[in-house]
């Protein structure tokens, strides 16, 4: 599993990417964080008790990579158009704080966006894949919790 550190204007959030389970989104996260498109972009979404969102250079949750003039990701040898396709796995699910996954407009369409739950929301099992975890439940938590609409993502560190 890939590990990386989310640095943000409250602090870091340590995570771990499923890299086996949900392979296609965890390379489309890792492309964009070294490509340097996450730092600076805000936590556009945030709600209480359900979860944050970011990725969106807009900052208002209308669009992706495709902003940036990012049409493609490479992926086992070949280029992957954005949007691209769900990973669901029968394994993975909403039922406990700290899960990482893509937000998206529907059915095939993950692009940049991605939240990270304060709560268990198993209502969003099979709608969103899940591509990670905060590490450590106490403290990766406590910053989650903490981060409010308009903070930044400053940068993503991969470990």
């Amino acid at each position: 599993m890939t590990k990386i550190v989310m640095v943000t204007s409250k602090g870091d959030i340590n995570l771990q990417l499923f890299d086996a389970d949900a392979p296609m989104t965890v390379a489309s996260f890792l492309f964009l964080a070294k490509e340097g498109y996450y730092n600076g972009l805000k936590f556009h979404r945030v709600i209480s008790d359900f979860m944050i969102q970011g990725g969106c250079p807009l900052g208002s949750g209308t669009s992706g990579p495709r902003q940036k003039n990012i049409a493609s990701f490479p992926f086992q040898g070949k280029n992957i158009a954005y949007p691209f396709k769900d990973e669901f796995q029968s394994g993975k699910k909403f039922n406990k704080p700290g899960i990482l996954a893509m937000a998206n407009a529907g059915k095939n369409t993950n692009g940049s966006q991605f939240f990270i739950t304060h709560v268990p929301t198993p209502h969003l099992n099979n709608n969103h894949t899940i591509f990670g975890e905060v590490i450590d439940p106490n403290a990766d938590q406590k910053i989650l919790d903490s981060i409010s609409k308009g903070d930044t993502i400053k940068e993503i560190k991969i470990e």
